[in-house]
C-alpha cells in the first residue's frame, strides 16, 4: 500500500502536466469541431459517441503506459518488432477493406487500424536499435540493418495499400539517425531512396495530367525509362559512370572519399527506381492525382483538386475572427468533403478565423515543445530517442495536414492528430503520450547515460 501511494505521488509530481493539458485542449477543440460539422449534417449521434469512446479508451491506455517502465521496451525490442510485423501481416489476411485499404480489424462493435499501433512500435524498435548499436554508426552494415527495419514495415503497409501511413516513417527514421550521429551520407541515401520511389510515379502522373507526352522532354523520357528492366540497366550504368567519375575527380583533388560511397548511393538510386514500381502499382490513379494536384489544382477542379479549392475557400472565408460555432457556410452546406477528418483544420479556420487557428497552432507548438523537453531531460539515450521520434511523428502529421488545408502540401490523407475524427488515431496518439509520460516520470531515477 505504501509503495502504491509512493508511486502515485511520484506519478503526480513528475508527470509533464504541460504535455497532458495541451493534449486535453487539442482533444477538446477537435471534439467541438467534429460536433459542429456533424451537427450541421445531422450526424452527431453517429460520430461523437465514437470519438468520445476512443478518448476514454485512450485515456486508460495512456495511464497504463505511463505507469509502465519504458525501459522494458529496450529489453523486449525483438519481440516488439516481431509483434508489429505480425500485426501488419495479419490485417492483410483477416482485415476488412475501408476506402480501398485493407488495414482495419473489425471487431463488430469497433474497428481498429493496425498501422496506427505499428508506427508507435516502430519508434520503440528503431530507438532501441540506435541505442544498442551506437558504437557501430560508422560501419556501412549499420545503415543496411536500419534500412531493413524500415523496409519490413513499409513493405507490409504498401501491400494494404496505405501510402499516406508510410510517409511518416521517413522523417522519424531520418531525424533519429541524425540524432544518433549517423554520417550525413547514409541519411542522404535514405532520402534519395524515398524521394525517387515516390517522386517518379507522382511526377509521371503530373506530366500526364498536364498533357506532357514522353517525347516532350528528356526528363520525362528518363522517368519512363526507369520503369522498365532495360531502363534499369542503362540507368545503373549511367549512374555508376557518373558517380565514379565524381569520385575520381575527388581523388585527383586530394579529397578523401571512400569508393563505397558512390557504390552505396548507386544502390539507393536503383532501389528507389525499383521501389517506384511498387508505389505505382499500389496507388490508384485518383490517389496519385490527389498527391500532386496541390501543384496546380486547376488540372482537376471537379475531381482531385476540388478538396483543396474548397478548403482554401473555407479558411479564407473565416477571415480574422471567424463566422462562429456552427455558422460556417462551407461546413453547413457540405461543400467541403472530409471536413471532420482530414480537413478539420479548415473547419477551425472558417468558424474560428485566423485568431483561433493560430491559437490551435500555438497549442500544438507547446505540445511539441514539451515532448522535446522530455527528450532533453530523459535519464538515458533510449528515452531521448523515443521522445524525439514521437515528437517528430506529431510534427510531421501537423505540418502535412495544415499545409494540405492551405493548398501548400499534397492531399495525403493524413489526419491532424488529436483533433481529427478517428478512433484508431486518437487511441494511438494517446498511447504515444502515455509513453512520453513514462519517460518524464522516470527522468530522476539516475543520471542520463549514452
Amino acid at each position: 500500500m505504501a509503495q502504491q501511494k509512493s508511486f502515485i505521488k511520484e506519478f503526480l509530481l513528475n508527470i509533464d502536466w504541460g504535455l497532458v493539458i495541451s493534449m486535453a485542449l487539442l482533444l477538446a477543440i477537435g471534439f467541438a469541431s467534429i460536433a459542429s460539422v456533424t451537427g450541421a449534417a445531422g450526424l452527431s449521434a453517429k460520430y461523437l459517441p465514437v470519438q468520445g469512446s476512443a478518448v476514454i479508451v485512450g485515456f486508460f491506455l495512456m495511464l497504463i503506459l505511463a505507469g509502465f517502465n519504458y525501459q522494458h521496451y529496450l529489453e523486449l525490442d525483438k519481440w516488439v518488432y516481431i509483434l508489429s510485423l505480425l500485426l501488419l501481416g495479419s490485417v492483410l489476411i483477416f482485415g476488412v477493406t475501408v476506402r480501398g485499404t485493407r488495414g482495419w480489424f473489425n471487431f463488430g462493435v469497433a474497428s481498429f487500424q493496425a498501422v496506427e499501433l505499428a508506427k508507435i512500435m516502430y519508434i520503440l524498435v528503431i530507438s532501441s536499435f540506435l541505442t544498442k548499436t551506437v558504437k557501430e554508426l560508422k560501419k556501412p552494415i549499420f545503415i543496411v540493418y536500419a534500412f531493413l527495419l524500415l523496409l519490413g514495415h513499409l513493405g507490409l503497409i504498401m501491400m494494404q495499400p496505405d501510402f499516406s501511413s508510410t510517409l511518416s516513417y521517413f522523417p522519424v527514421t531520418i531525424v533519429l539517425l541524425y540524432l544518433a550521429g549517423v554520417e550525413w551520407f547514409y541519411i542522404l541515401c535514405i532520402v534519395v531512396f524515398g524521394a525517387i520511389a515516390t517522386g517518379i510515379p507522382l511526377m509521371m502522373t503530373f506530366f500526364s495530367a498536364k498533357g506532357i507526352t514522353i517525347s516532350s522532354s528528356i526528363i520525362v523520357k528518363i522517368l519512363y525509362a526507369s520503369q522498365t528492366p532495360l531502363g534499369w540497366g542503362y540507368l545503373i550504368i549511367a549512374l555508376l559512370l557518373a558517380l565514379f567519375f565524381i569520385w575520381f575527380l575527388c581523388r585527383k583533388l586530394r579529397i578523401r572519399v571512400s569508393m563505397l560511397f558512390p557504390l552505396i548511393l548507386s544502390v539507393s538510386i536503383v532501389a528507389g527506381c525499383i521501389g517506384s514500381i511498387g508505389v505505382e502499382k499500389a496507388l490508384k490513379d485518383y490517389q496519385r492525382r490527389r498527391l500532386i494536384v496541390f501543384l496546380d489544382p486547376t488540372i482537376d477542379q471537379r475531381g482531385s483538386g476540388y478538396n483543396i479549392i474548397q478548403s482554401k475557400i473555407s479558411v479564407g472565408s473565416g477571415k480574422i475572427l471567424g463566422k462562429g460555432f456552427r455558422r460556417g457556410s462551407q461546413t453547413r452546406l457540405g461543400f467541403l468533403p472530409e471536413q471532420h477528418t482530414d480537413f478539420i483544420f479548415s473547419t477551425v479556420g472558417e468558424e474560428g478565423g485566423w485568431v483561433f487557428s493560430q491559437g490551435v497552432i500555438l497549442i500544438y507548438f507547446f505540445f511539441l515543445w514539451r515532448a522535446l523537453a522530455i527528450a532533453r531531460n530523459a535519464k538515458d539515450s533510449y528515452g531521448s530517442f523515443v521522445a524525439v521520434g514521437i515528437a517528430t511523428m506529431f510534427a510531421f502529421y501537423a505540418f502535412i495536414n495544415i499545409g494540405m488545408v492551405m493548398g501548400m502540401m499534397p492531399v495525403a490523407g493524413m489526419p491532424l492528430l488529436l483533433l481529427s475524427y478517428g478512433g484508431s488515431s486518437i487511441v494511438s496518439s494517446m498511447c504515444a503520450v502515455g509513453i512520453l509520460c513514462s519517460i518524464s516520470i522516470r527522468r530522476h531515477t539516475h543520471h542520463r547515460q549514452y
